[in-house]
């Protein structure tokens, strides 16, 4: 816990360093890196893969790894 109180304390500074016009755009780079490095949850990511396998969208698995050495 300490430690991440360290990046929030760290974070908070360079916030109150940083201009009031650029706060949305912050704002922004922030929500985005979150959605980006978030994973989905297990239902969700079940939810996903039945609904390709529904759609017939995969590929059976003794082609997964054709090519990948080229």
């Amino acid at each position: 816990m300490a430690r991440q109180d360290a990046y929030l304390d760290q974070i908070q500074q360079e916030l109150k360093l940083t201009p009031v016009e650029y706060l949305p755009a912050l704002l922004n780079i922030v929500h985005t890196f979150r959605e980006s490095v978030a994973m989905n949850s297990a239902e969700e990511s079940f939810r996903t893969g039945w609904s390709e396998i529904k759609k017939g969208d995969y590929e059976p698995i003794s082609q997964l790894w054709d090519g990948i050495d080229q």
